[in-house]
């Protein structure tokens, strides 16, 4: 959905939006349909804004490293204290002007996941830049470390900063803490699905409330229906909503939006509104005007140059690595699963990658020797849908096989077809040759870009996920894509991981 500020920018409440899908929240205590305007904004009033907050951790955590690198970096250890104290404060300045020029902090980016990395990893880039022309300006090779070494690890320590505040976040919203009430206005069906949509996924900070539509009566999915949708503007009001919500809905025209859009100024809430444009975002949408009236471009995506390059050279060094690192992790869990019942450490399977080519992937093996022959008596119980196959309760899958499951780390021997180049750490899911033998122009999609160990399906539900679900966030991913994405994916990762939702 894109959004249409009604009101200022500058707000006690914390407004965050998401390119990969409709996010905005609110930190404080819930509010009921009953607050009111009045009780919003008294609510808004008695707690900081969550960008104030960020702006606050993201400057502590520069001027503790710029700390660090002061006491332990030899090169760059000063004489005189107050020499330390300008190189923390000069850090701290540096990246403090970097961050709120490129819009670090505004309350639409904080916390909107791959937009809010790119602009980070941009703004800290131009930090680099400034630091290095003045460091050959002046001459004074001195400050090389910071420009090698302390400015790169003080922006990756914001993003990793980031990313706890956010998990933070998105854990208290699925409690129940901090979400946005809505209102939404449109057909039933889009209602409908935008109501599944917000309960699906909680941590994106949406609750809908209340509900205007063509008929104006009934209930979607309990959400009432508080009137028609020209009663929107004065039922916001009256059920204490911060955000209408525009769904597509017969006889909604641009002259009816305007009245809308005209009828809320002047207060403290949001329009936002669904371009109907099937889930394309970010870097492809570009605004063209024709005689004064705006027009949305929708560029081709990218799936070559050297924004794919870069990529692929980045996939493989970071899988190299973790192969290093995680060298003794990989041993023992062979070792454990040989152990199991004797059999094989690996499992080898047949899967589709990039332009239909076919690859083997390899996993731990984490069911019977036998898996893919008892398959077929297990059809009748079959949870998947579409081409999917998958039982949750599977009899094949072994005992230290669930533990790998649920924490997939049956999957790290993947990390050995990225280093080969068949798969990415981030992309779509491996499809095996049958399901591809079933997909639809839509989902032969997914086949223009390498498949990843994770990606848009591992962090939204996984195994919970339907097949039509799965085709969505597959293709969200191949049309969209940016590092920044690959950049939230990977945090948003670990998070699955950890917890294990949606692993069977």
């Amino acid at each position: 959905m894109t959004s249409m500020r009604t009101g200022a920018d500058a707000r006690d409440g914390v407004r965050t939006s998401d390119p990969q899908g409709p996010v905005v929240g609110v930190i404080g205590d819930p509010l009921t349909a009953a607050t009111g305007l009045a009780g919003v904004d008294a609510v808004r009033r008695t707690r900081m804004s969550w960008a104030r907050r960020l702006m606050v951790l993201d400057l502590a955590v520069v001027a503790a490293v710029g700390l660090v690198a002061a006491c332990f970096v030899p090169s760059i250890v000063a004489t005189h204290p107050g020499i330390t104290a300008a190189l923390v404060v000069g850090l701290v300045v540096l990246l403090g002007v970097a961050f709120a020029l490129g819009r670090c902090w505004h309350p639409v980016q904080v916390s909107s996941g791959g937009l809010e990395c790119t602009r980070i990893v941009q703004s800290g880039t131009g930090a680099l830049l400034v630091l290095a022309l003045t460091e050959v300006a002046l001459r004074d090779y001195r400050l090389q470390p910071y420009t090698l070494f302390v400015l790169p690890a003080a922006v990756v320590a914001v993003l990793v900063g980031r990313g706890i505040a956010r998990s933070v976040l998105h854990r208290r919203r699925r409690q129940g803490i901090g979400l946005t009430n809505v209102l939404a206005v449109g057909s039933s069906e889009s209602v409908t699905d935008l109501v599944e949509r917000t309960r699906r996924a909680p941590e994106f900070g949406w609750t809908v409330v209340a509900a205007c539509t063509p008929r104006g009566q009934g209930d979607c999915l309990g959400v009432p229906v508080v009137g028609d949708l020209d009663d929107a503007a004065e039922q916001v009001r009256r059920v204490g909503a911060e955000i209408v919500a525009v769904a597509p809905a017969p006889g909604w025209s641009g002259q009816r939006l305007h009245r809308l859009a005209w009828r809320l100024e002047g207060t403290d809430l949001d329009l936002v509104v669904d371009p109907g444009l099937m889930e394309i975002a970010g870097p492809r949408l570009h605004m063209t005007p024709v005689d004064g009236l705006p027009m949305i471009r929708l560029t081709q995506p990218t799936f070559r140059g050297w924004g794919r390059v870069s990529k692929a050279i980045v996939d493989r060094f970071l899988a190299a690595s973790a192969i290093l690192l995680l060298a003794p992790v990989l041993i023992t869990l062979a070792v454990l699963v040989k152990r199991e019942d004797g059999g094989r450490v690996f499992f080898r399977q047949e899967r589709v990658g990039r332009g239909g080519e076919t690859f083997r992937m390899l996993k731990f093996r984490s069911m019977v020797a036998d898996a893919e022959t008892v398959r077929a008596g297990l059809r009748s119980v079959n949870e998947g849908s579409g081409p999917l196959f998958k039982v949750r309760a599977d009899p094949r899958v072994t005992r230290i096989g669930r533990i790998l499951r649920r924490y997939s780390l049956d999957e790290l021997p993947q990390l050995f077809n990225v280093l080969g180049g068949s798969m990415s750490l981030v992309g779509p899911r491996p499809p095996l040759p049958a399901e591809v033998a079933q997909y639809a122009d839509d989902a032969r999609r997914r086949l223009l870009v390498r498949p990843g160990m994770t990606g848009l399906w591992q962090v939204s539900g996984r195994s919970d996920l339907s097949w039509d679900e799965s085709v969505r966030l597959d293709l969200r991913y191949v049309e969209n894509w940016s590092p920044g994405l690959d950049v939230h994916i990977l945090a948003r990762t670990v998070s699955a991981v950890v917890t294990g939702r949606g692993a069977y």
